[in-house]
């Protein structure tokens, strides 16, 4: 019977569930922050004024232009090709050895950066603009403005998108099984394929992965309800 058999697997095999659930975790959450933070970096810079002329614009066009260009190859092309194409390019292009877990992370970061980006500059664009000048009507400078104005509220208002992507990368580490990383559905593909059970075992691994994406949906909105603070305010004497 398959319910006995999804017993079965679960018992005799339940370390490498865990360990293929962990290292999915892992690389799923680093890959995530790092990724915010190019994500953030890449949004704030590419919403600086451009000046009418000078060095400074020629530089901020130069930068635009690569950062654009790093956003749409890599909002335009599958994780899985992007995987293929770092680790095994960067062995035979440049002779790198890359350790496979390294190299996850590292695909996972460049790949979230690119949509963060997108994220970040669209929750600058929307604060109202009267805020910016209102900072500069002060004597701020844009990056004081940037950092003690609209940060705040541009990091509050991504924090959804952020954990979306989250849950997004929980899933999508599936991919890197191309380059032999042991994640949840890699460990999972071996183990059915010495049992020759393969519903039964991707079931479990289904499984997994809900009880992974659910939870950091749950962790995710008592944060950002941690952030609004209390509903009802009351004023001090």
């Amino acid at each position: 019977m398959t319910y006995e058999w999804i017993i079965r697997i679960i018992t005799e095999n339940w370390p490498m569930f865990l360990r293929g659930a962990a290292v999915t975790l892992y690389i799923s959450l680093i890959g995530t922050v790092i990724g915010a933070a190019i994500g953030l970096f890449a949004g704030v810079v590419r919403t600086i004024p451009v000046p009418e002329r000078g060095f400074k614009r020629i530089f901020l066009k130069i930068v635009n232009g690569i950062l654009t260009i790093y956003i749409e190859c890599f909002r335009g092309t599958p994780m899985i090709v992007q995987a293929m194409a770092i680790f095994y390019g960067s062995s035979l292009l440049f002779n790198l050895d890359m350790n496979r877990t390294f190299a996850a992370i590292f695909i996972v970061s460049i790949n979230t950066g690119a949509y963060m980006a997108e994220i970040v500059r669209g929750g600058v664009i929307s604060v109202d603009k009267g805020q910016f000048e209102a900072a500069q009507a002060i004597g701020m400078t844009h990056w004081q403005t940037m950092r003690n104005v609209v940060l705040p509220q541009v990091i509050r208002n991504i924090l959804p998108a952020t954990g979306n992507q989250f849950v997004i990368n929980i899933k999508d580490t599936s991919v890197l099984n191309v380059i032999s990383v042991s994640e949840l559905y890699f460990m999972t593909k071996s183990i059915a394929g010495n049992n020759f059970h393969y519903f039964e075992s991707f079931f479990v691994a289904s499984i997994l992965y809900l009880i992974m994406t659910l939870t950091v949906t749950k962790i995710l909105h008592r944060l950002e309800k941690r952030m609004d603070g209390p509903e009802s305010y009351s004023l001090q004497r």
